[in-house]
């Protein structure tokens, strides 16, 4: 399988720069069966900042508000999938300005 370009949503959550509250959030999804594409954390001034890629956005925010996290988004992203094989690893987080984005899309020949 060659390799595919497509958007999705992803949301960013604000958390204390400590340890645990990176695995705190991701239980939080586990336990409520929202299912992740992608994810990623980062410090972020002086917390922490965790990108979220659900399949479901809408399940999603119902857990957030549940959860009362400060959520941020949605904006989009970009996810490359392909097949599982040795020496093959993504690890890329492209930010472009939402003006920008149809543009990056048709570059990167997204879906």
């Amino acid at each position: 399988m060659a390799e595919t370009v497509r958007t999705a949503d992803y949301f960013y959550v604000m958390v204390p720069d400590k340890p645990g509250e990176g695995a705190r959030i991701l239980g939080e999804l586990k336990r409520a069966g929202v299912n992740l594409v992608a994810y990623s954390g980062f410090p972020s001034g002086r917390g922490a900042q965790l990108d979220l890629v659900p399949t479901d956005p809408a399940a999603f925010r119902a857990l957030a508000k549940e959860k009362k996290w400060k959520v941020k988004g949605p904006k989009r992203t970009f996810l490359i999938d392909g097949d599982d094989r040795v020496g093959a690893c993504y690890g890329a987080i492209l930010w472009v300005k939402a003006r920008d984005v149809k543009k990056a899309a048709a570059v990167l020949g997204a879906a």
